[in-house]
């Protein structure tokens, strides 16, 4: 074999070995951001299971609120049953919304704001929030990196034939400027 045929064979095996490896690359990213969907999952599911919980706790200080109740039990059934990342999104958005007027309605029942257990399950619900706070941010970190990497040239040249697709973050849309907004303290 000719210096020729080596130098074009040698090449041919760079171009292989780059090309697995930027497809490994890959790869990992998928599995990275698929985890942490996983992780938001996890917290989903413990949100979901604490609901029945905290809607029987209101239910005996509050039965006659029952419009609220049922639709907080409507909107956990609903987010449970979502499949997609969209779905999830705006059936969690629905059940926050719900949870918070469940919140709003306790005010109005000082019996059941001084129930030890009702305080108790507000502050798990409280604790999941967070944890679920900081899985949307690992996720949407592990989105852009995924994104990233099968937008940036040469990998883009691949990622469409390997079936690569862009990921949707997991964004909390309009309720976003409520969150972001710092509560009024009012004398």
């Amino acid at each position: 074999m000719s210096t020729t045929g080596w130098v074009i064979l040698g090449a041919v095996v760079v171009i292989v070995i780059w090309a697995i490896s930027v497809y490994n690359g890959l790869v990992a990213m998928r599995q990275r951001t698929n985890q942490a969907f996983a992780d938001i999952d996890v917290q989903l599911k413990q949100r979901h299971d604490l609901i029945p919980n905290l809607v029987e706790t209101v239910k005996g200080y509050a039965a006659h609120e029952s419009g609220t109740l049922e639709a907080v039990i409507q909107a956990r059934n609903t987010a449970i049953a979502a499949p997609g990342v969209e779905q999830k999104v705006a059936a969690e958005n629905m059940l926050t919304g719900a949870l918070g007027k469940l919140f709003a309605l306790s005010e109005n029942y000082p019996n059941l704001k001084a129930n030890a257990n009702f305080q108790q399950l507000q502050s798990d619900l409280s604790d999941i929030e967070n944890k679920l706070a900081a899985s949307r941010r690992f996720f949407n970190n592990a989105v852009q990196e995924y994104n990233t990497g099968i937008q940036v040239f040469p990998a883009s040249l691949f990622a469409g034939m390997f079936g690569f697709a862009q990921r949707p973050f997991f964004d909390l849309g309009t309720d976003r400027t409520q969150l972001e907004q710092a509560p009024s303290v009012k004398f």
